[in-house]
């Protein structure tokens, strides 16, 4: 993978940066995208830390991910149900795939099994911002197509992230 396709100019501590190719045109869903690239960020920089901080340092920052992940997923499912989204239940099983796949690996890591904390950084910045740059654009086009067809207005839009906003860790 070559991660200059994913980001703009990143710092030295940045594996990724926040791009306007990740841009859905949703507030709710864009601002949590950018605290997506802050925390990869910061778990790509637990790996570094001196060997005997990097289990403390890497599971914490992984444990504070998963927690967001999980959030930013329930928020952005309960917006693509509030409007209708018909793609949904395929967006749903990507977001439980990749939740299994982080949930796994920290099991693993925290078992003491073989695991390489930048090999997994690089993986997840593959998969979200993969799935950011190419699935969560289709729903961005899909609320643009509604709205032009007069199917989804922007008070709807709004409705849809408040209540998105409100969303609490229950799902996964």
């Amino acid at each position: 993978m070559d991660y200059k396709n994913y980001t703009s100019t990143p710092k030295a501590s940045e594996i990724v940066a926040w791009s306007s190719k990740f841009m859905t045109g949703i507030e709710l869903i864009d601002g949590q995208h950018k605290e997506l690239v802050n925390l990869t960020n910061e778990l790509y920089n637990a790996c570094f830390a001196k060997d005997d901080d990097l289990q403390v340092v890497f599971k914490n920052a992984m444990s504070r991910m998963v927690e967001y992940v999980r959030f930013h997923f329930n928020a952005e499912l309960k917006f693509l149900n509030t409007i209708n989204y018909p793609d949904y239940s395929s967006h749903r099983k990507m977001h439980e795939t990749l939740i299994k796949n982080i949930l796994e690996a920290a099991k693993e890591a925290g078992e003491g099994k073989k695991f390489v904390p930048n090999n997994f950084v690089r993986t997840l910045v593959d998969w979200v911002f993969s799935h950011i740059a190419v699935y969560d654009k289709q729903y961005s086009a899909y609320v643009s197509e509604q709205v032009k067809k007069g199917a989804l207005t922007t008070k709807k839009i709004k409705e849809a992230e408040h209540s998105a906003a409100l969303e609490k860790l229950d799902k996964y």
